[in-house]
């Protein structure tokens, strides 16, 4: 008889809790329902998916035309300026709440799992943090992305094959060569073996000139066989 009783006093205590702790969306920050995780379901209703996964020449792709050898790319999120997607990625980035990344990544798992472009992915690649960054920072917010991506998609992340030799200095305010210029050589690989004849998914949590990406595509590149697709949460709303 005690059993039957168990969740109806967690859902007390956790009401509870709730009063002093209020979870809250990070998105909009309204409260919660018990039913809800991270962001609220009005917002996931209305921020603004792309679709990207199920149109081959999307916009995401036509980045890297003549410039990287991809099999796909994809978006979950267009992001503006001041928008909800752009506040999810700096909550996650700068205030280290490193499961905005593992519940965006898990929910476009669940797609891209189903999508004919990327349902064959064998491994995800997390886009690098040189390690100055990633003690400076404490986590590499990519990585979380590929963590939750991997949950859903159920391949394995890889945090060691590629990684970045060069610390570079911000990209905000360049212009698309001084990025390029910027990231050009920064990328290195561990072993040519681990990822060879298979199929790669590379992720960040934007893709705006592309050209952090560019990088590391053409890095990996040097590995036999390999077929690279990429995906990022934000694209940005032209």
């Amino acid at each position: 008889m005690i059993k039957s009783f168990e969740p109806f006093s967690m859902n007390l205590f956790d009401d509870f809790i709730s009063l002093f702790y209020p979870r809250t969306c990070m998105a909009c920050g309204s409260t919660l329902f018990h039913n809800e995780e991270v962001v609220c379901t009005s917002c996931l209703l209305h921020l603004p998916e792309t679709g990207f996964h199920k149109i081959k020449d999307n916009p995401v792709a036509q980045v890297f035309w003549g410039r990287a050898n991809l099999e796909s790319a994809a978006a979950l999120y267009y992001y503006r300026k001041g928008g909800k997607v752009q506040h999810l990625i700096h909550q996650m980035k700068y205030l280290g709440h490193k499961e905005i990344g593992i519940f965006l990544g898990e929910l476009y798992g669940s797609s891209l799992k189903r999508s004919e472009y990327f349902k064959t992915v064998d491994t995800i690649i997390p886009i690098p943090l040189h390690k100055k960054k990633l003690r400076k920072r404490g986590f590499n917010q990519a990585e979380m992305f590929a963590k939750g991506l991997a949950n859903t998609m159920d391949v394995p992340v890889d945090i060691n094959t590629v990684y970045r030799d060069i610390a570079t200095s911000t990209q905000t305010k360049k212009s698309r060569y001084k990025r390029w210029e910027n990231v050009s050589d920064i990328f290195k690989l561990q072993d040519l073996n681990t990822l060879a004849e298979k199929h790669v998914l590379v992720v960040d949590d934007v893709i705006t000139t592309g050209s952090t990406m560019e990088a590391c595509v053409n890095t990996l590149h040097n590995v036999p066989g390999i077929r690279i697709s990429v995906v990022s949460i934000g694209f940005p709303m032209h």
